[in-house]
Parts: structure tokens; C-alpha cells; sequence
């Protein structure tokens, strides 16, 4: 169990300065030193600061590329780098804009070897500040030649990795939570001696590693065994305050002094116990069974494409409303993280980075100590302020599971998409085989990509002849898979087990999917559908288009065409609060042409209208409506994109909504045949899920309903899974 860190020490920045003032070159490119910053990184991330003329400064992400971010942390030791990030990820930095306008072609030993504008020469502000994440491989034997090792040496101590060793009783455990703690320090691994470690260590690594809390552990094997080893100890201690998110966060203790095995004489190597959350029960070698459920009704995540991260949501007075990001970071991100049962905040997000929620907005300006054992604890102001452009959203560690060892999609053009194959036992062995395609679709898709990691569904395919795969592995070991959604892997879906039943086998017939990071989330507007909802009585002679789309009820069919239907109407309002554009699943060619509104319908059922009874019986018959999508009207400074009118492109973009009004044909709900009393209205969007979104919890609206006979009230409408049921 390996985890990558750096325990920063706390030594004089004067002496630091010093080494690096006198180590200025009296010719050819200054000597600088770099550093990664940021409150919301690991050590191998963050914003690119450098230490100029005695002072700390940052570099504008103008004209940066990957090259200089290449350069940057292999000047920092590692191996390469995976990305950068332009304005201020990481936090805006203080003081000077050293460098602005970077060009580096790869080779460059220093940043200040790159082609800029000269150090200081900038008309950048610290919004652009840049940030790089590198690779965790540092370079073996690193050594800065250019005279500054001394500020390695002195102010930071690299360890490589850390890791908790299970002992041989616990290692078949998924996941493992308990063992010797070690470090990786000079290629070697080491461990700590537990003189003056403290309960709040183990917290910060048992947050480290994706578990909530720490416990105690029987020591007495733990010595015994400890006893037969041979002791190589690292040579500090660690003080943590217990609130710190990762270890790096962490104070380095006293030097401890070694003398071979008489090192630690009154203790013994340090070992860490780890409380789950009930989510990650451990199991032996089977790993986590029970679909995944959150303990606590307070606070819950929504929209996050991975396990552990989300939008924070908070509920109060019975309705659900978000977090604004004033003051939004990593300690209050990680009373959340533990609170769900999760490990310590990875990332503390701001500026509604996993979407815009809905509701009010009921906490702002929040400040944790990071001991809360709920966010609802910590200070805030109630006065929010605030529009949900300012969401506040977390990353969280989990616990390693394993999950991505026992599936793998096979393939396909890149490693988002292909067939998909399972792990199974057959014949007393471990095989690889296909899914059975049969009732695949979108929800098991998403359970999918989510199990491997790679964020949302973007298609489910129950044909997958075009993805050349292992001919060994076309043999169907699982079939009759329904997902609800809510499983953490494959295995917590209903399937039929060891009895396989797919008539269509595997091969070209097995299940595939293609995963994308970015969703979209469609939420209806019930303020809309509140104060447009009205009754009209209209004859059937002029409903002969909407009888023959049948969007009106089945007594109509032997109805007098001199008749009337009463007709309860009323306008869709549908808005796009996710990440990427909402598109139809279907194909330009095999959209149908509608009469009643003269265009083109790209999804046949887009949407549900149903009246019910107040336990959930339907008493209007439910309508499936049929929608061509298009932007009506787009929130300031988004442009439209997609158009019914001549064949256009359809869908709905970020940030804009498609309005169906209440005056067109089939936008009802016919209740000719209702009897006056009290009902649910209810509209559900996107019900067969053809469409993936970040969240199908808000696709549902549901409205209080009286009908006296001849007039309709229509009160308390609600998006989500609570209503509120008192009268008028």
C-alpha cells in the first residue's frame, strides 16, 4: 500500500536565501530556484514559484506549454510532467511575476535557460499564475549541479514513498487498514519509531490512505514480530496536528539517532490501524459486496465522476442546497471527506468545478478546526450571498479496493472505450470473459466507468464487432446485469451469477462502453411549470394531430369528434447545469419528423407526464413526449449552439435551456376522464436514461395537485426526492 509524499521541514527561509543569493552566476542565465506551492495539491503538484533576487515569485501562464512544464519539474527532480494548469488552480501566488511569455524547447537544464520576456517584465496578474503536476517517479540519483543541493539537503527531506505493511494475516484483506508504517528514504524502506508518535499521526495517515478515523490495534503481535526483524529506522520524527490532510502537510520532529538495533530502544516501529467507512467494510479477497449507501442524511455529493468526489450538498429545514466557496478549503473539505466515511480531502474545488446545483445556497465563509465530526458544525454565515457559479465541490481519498483488476475494456481506440470483460472463476480458475449485451444500457455503463475510474458513460453499446478483441475472451461469463446506478463495481449489480443465460453469446453481441471525464445534467424548472400550469377544454376536431401521436388519453379514441378534452397545460423549462453539451443518442437519420410541430424529434421519449394519486397510482395516462431539443435562451455570454428549425443540430448546450411552451400541441396532460380530489403531478426527464448525466436525482419534479371539477391548483412543486405534501 504505497503512497507518494514529501515531509517538508520547518528550517530558517535565511539561510536558504543566502545559499541561493550566492549561488547567482556572474554570467549566462541567473540561478534560481523553483518550488511547487498551493494549499490544494500533493507534493509533485502546484503553482510554479520561483526564487529570484532574493525573493519568491510566481511565472504567467501565458504562451506556457507542456515543454516548460517538462522543464520545470525535472528541475525539481522528477522524472517528467503530466500536465499544467493555467489560471491560478492552484491559488493565486504573492509578490512578483518573475516570468511571463515562456518558450522552452525541452532541453533546457533551468527555467531561466527559456526564452521570456526577462525576469520581472510582465503585464500578467496573479489570476494567471501557472501550475504544473509532474510525474511521482523522481529521477534516480538526483542532483542539482548547479550549486543549490544545500537547499535540498536543508529544507526538504524527500521521501519517496510511504506505505503501511500488512502483516501476513492481514494482506489478504481488501482493503488493508492496518500494519507497520514505513517510508521509502534513499531507495530504501525504513521504518519510524513510535517514542513520540501520536494518535493525530495515525489520523493524518489513515486520511492519507481513504479511511475516516483511526483505532487502536492489539500491539503484542506487532512486537513479536518486530523482534525477529532487523531494525532500520528513518532517522526524524513526525509532529502532526491530527487536522492535516496529507503528511506532507506535517511538521518534521526531532532527529532521532541511530546506533543499529539499539535505535528506538523504549519503542518499537509505528503501527497504524484504520477505521472504514461502512462503504469499504474489508472482506477476504472478494473485496467490497454491499452497494454503496451514505451514513449520514446531512451532507451527501452530487455530480462527481468518481467515487469519493462531488458537489457538497447540505440539508436544512428538509431541502437540499449547496456550499458557497468563500473561504472553501482543504481542512473543511476533509470534515466532509471524513464525514461520508472517506479518507482526507485530495482537492478543496471552488467556482462550481463538478457543476451548479439547485436550491438555495445554505452555507458560506465556512471555517472548520477540521475535528468536526460534520460539516454542519463548523462556523458560517447563514447570509450566503452567493449564486451556485460558486459551488464548492471536494475530491476525497478512498481506499485502495482493487477495483480495476477484476474489469478491463478491450478494444477499443483509446483506453476510454471498448468491449468489456470481466474477471470470473470458471472450472476452478480466473478467466477473462465477455458481458452479456441483453438489457444492457446506460446505468450499467456508468457503473462501469466509474469501477475502472474513468469518470461518466458516454454510450452503452450492445454491439461491439467493431472493437477487435481477444478471441480467447469472447466466452460470456456474466449476463443478465442490472445496475441501479448507485454500485461501486460491476459485482453489486443483479446478474444471474454462475448461470449464464445470454442467447445472443458474446463476440460481436458483448457489451461495450465508452467513458468520458464530463456530463451533462438536465434540471427542470418547477418555478416554470408552477406558473404556467392551467386547464384547457379543446374539441377533437382540433386535436386530430395530437390524437394521431397519441397525446391524448384511450377514451379519445371512441370520443365525438364534437366533443372537448380537458387538457391540464403547461411550459418545460429544461436547463443544462453540467459539464458538457446534453446530445441525442440518436443518429440525424433515424430522428422522426413530427406533423403536430413540424420538426424533427431526435429523442422519441425525452420526457414523462403523469398524474398520480397521493400513494403513487397513476390516474391520468401517463404521456411520453417526444422532443426536438434546441437552445431557446442561453445564460449571459454563451452562445447558442444547436437549432431545430431546417434539420438543424439538436441538443442543449452548457449553460442554456429548451423551453417547450405551454400553447403547443401534446404539451398536456389529458384528464378528461379525472375525478376531482387531490393529486401528484409529476415530470420526469430523461427516464430510460439514453442520455448519461452527472445526476439523475434532480431529472424528477413533482407538484402538489387539487382538481374541483373545473379548476386545477398547483402548488409546492419540488425537484428531487422530497415533497412537500401540506395543502394550500
Amino acid at each position: 500500500m504505497l503512497r507518494p509524499v514529501a515531509i517538508h521541514c520547518l528550517l530558517s527561509t535565511l539561510l536558504c536565501m543566502w545559499v541561493l543569493c550566492n549561488a547567482q552566476s556572474p554570467s549566462g542565465p541567473p540561478v534560481i530556484q523553483l518550488r511547487l506551492a498551493g494549499e490544494k495539491r500533493k507534493h509533485y503538484e502546484g503553482r510554479v514559484e520561483v526564487f529570484y533576487n532574493g525573493e519568491w515569485g510566481t511565472v504567467c501562464d501565458d504562451d506556457f506549454s507542456i515543454t516548460a512544464a517538462q522543464v520545470v519539474c525535472r528541475e525539481l527532480g522528477f522524472m517528467n510532467a503530466e500536465s499544467w494548469s493555467p489560471s491560478a488552480k492552484y491559488g493565486s501566488g504573492e509578490g512578483h511575476i518573475w516570468l511571463d511569455n515562456l518558450h522552452c524547447t525541452g532541453g533546457e537544464k533551468s527555467l531561466a535557460e527559456c526564452h521570456s520576456n526577462g525576469f520581472g517584465v510582465s503585464d500578467c496578474k496573479h489570476s494567471e499564475d501557472v501550475g504544473v503536476v509532474c510525474t511521482q517517479k523522481r529521477i534516480p540519483g538526483f542532483n542539482d549541479n548547479n550549486g543549490i543541493d544545500i537547499f535540498h539537503i536543508i529544507c526538504e527531506y524527500q521521501v519517496e514513498d510511504v506505505r503501511l505493511r500488512a502483516t501476513y494475516s492481514q494482506r489478504k484483506r481488501i482493503p488493508i487498514t492496518e500494519g507497520f508504517l514505513e517510508v521509502k528514504y534513499g531507495g530504501k524502506w525504513r521504518q519510524i519509531c513510535n517514542e513520540e508518535w501520536t494518535e493525530k499521526n495515525s489520523r493524518v495517515i489513515c486520511g492519507m490512505y481513504g479511511f475516516p478515523g483511526e483505532k487502536r490495534f492489539n500491539a503484542r503481535p506487532y512486537k513479536l514480530l518486530a523482534s525477529r526483524r532487523k531494525k532500520n529506522f528513518w532517522g526524524f520524527s513526525v509532529n502532526c496536528t491530527g487536522n492535516e490532510a496529507d503528511l506532507s502537510d506535517c511538521k518534521i520532529g526531532r532527529e532521532i539517532k541511530r546506533k543499529g538495533n539499539s535505535t528506538c530502544e523504549q519503542g518499537m516501529p509505528v503501527v497504524v490501524s484504520c477505521v472504514p467507512g461502512r462503504a469499504f467494510a474489508p472482506s477476504v479477497s472478494a473485496g467490497y459486496r454491499k452497494a454503496y449507501r451514505l451514513e449520514q442524511p446531512l451532507v451527501r455529493l452530487r455530480g462527481g465522476a468518481m467515487i469519493g468526489e462531488g458537489r457538497v450538498e447540505v440539508l436544512k429545514n428538509g431541502e437540499w442546497g449547496t456550499v458557497c466557496d468563500d473561504n472553501w478549503n482543504i481542512r473543511a473539505a476533509t470534515v466532509v471527506c471524513r464525514e461520508l466515511g472517506f479518507g482526507s480531502a485530495k482537492e478543496a474545488l471552488t467556482g462550481a468545478r463538478l457543476g451548479q446545483g439547485i436550491g438555495p445556497v445554505h452555507m458560506n465563509e465556512v471555517e472548520c478546526s477540521g475535528f468536526e465530526k460534520s460539516l454542519t458544525e463548523c462556523y458560517f454565515n447563514r447570509d450566503a450571498g452567493c449564486s451556485h457559479e460558486e459551488d464548492a465541490a471536494v475530491r476525497c481519498n478512498i481506499p485502495a479496493m482493487g477495483f480495476n483488476k477484476r474489469l478491463r475494456l478491450n478494444g477499443g481506440r483509446n483506453p476510454y472505450e471498448g468491449r468489456v470483460e470481466v474477471l470470473a472463476e470458471k472450472n476452478g480458475s480466473m478467466v477473462w470473459g465477455t458481458v452479456c449485451s441483453d438489457s444492457w444500457g446506460t446505468m450499467e455503463a456508468m457503473v462501469v466507468c466509474r469501477q475502472l475510474g474513468l469518470g461518466f458513460a458516454s454510450h452503452a453499446f450492445q454491439e461491439t464487432w467493431y472493437w477487435q478483441g481477444d478471441g480467447s475472451t469472447d466466452a460470456v461469463v456474466m449476463s443478465g446485469v442490472r445496475c441501479s446506478g448507485t454500485e461501486l463495481t460491476m459485482d453489486q449489480c443483479l446478474h444471474h451469477g454462475k448461470h449464464i443465460l445470454c442467447p445472443k453469446g458474446g463476440g460481436r453481441f458483448a457489451a461495450g462502453v465508452s467513458c468520458t471525464q464530463t456530463a451533462p445534467d438536465l434540471v427542470l424548472s418547477a418555478q416554470a411549470v408552477e406558473q404556467t400550469t392551467y386547464l384547457e377544454d379543446r374539441p377533437m376536431y382540433a386535436l386530430q394531430c395530437a390524437h394521431e401521436e397519441h397525446c391524448l388519453s384511450s377514451s379519445a379514441d371512441k370520443a365525438d369528434p364534437s366533443s372537448y378534452r380537458r387538457l391540464l397545460r403547461f411550459s418545460s423549462q429544461i436547463h443544462n447545469n453540467g459539464q458538457s453539451d446534453f446530445r441525442p443518442r440518436a443518429a440525424h437519420h433515424s430522428w422522426i419528423w413530427h406533423e403536430c410541430h413540424r420538426h424533427y424529434h431526435s429523442m422519441e421519449v425525452f420526457t414523462h407526464y403523469d398524474l398520480l394519486t397521493l400513494n403513487g397510482t397513476k390516474v391520468a395516462e401517463g404521456h411520453k413526449a417526444s422532443f426536438c431539443l434546441e437552445d431557446t435562451h442561453c445564460d449571459e455570454g454563451i452562445q447558442k449552439r444547436y437549432e431545430c428549425a431546417n434539420f438543424g443540430a439538436q441538443g442543449i448546450t452548457v449553460g442554456c435551456w429548451d423551453t417547450y411552451r405551454h400553447d403547443i400541441d401534446c404539451q398536456w396532460i389529458d384528464i378528461t376522464d379525472l375525478k376531482p380530489g387531490d393529486y401528484i403531478f409529476q415530470v420526469v426527464i430523461n427516464p430510460n436514461y439514453e442520455v448519461a448525466e452527472s445526476d439523475y436525482t434532480n431529472n424528477i419534479m413533482r407538484c402538489r395537485s387539487r382538481y374541483d371539477g373545473q379548476r386545477i391548483w398547483t402548488y409546492n412543486c419540488y425537484i428531487g426526492e422530497t415533497i412537500t405534501l401540506e395543502g394550500p
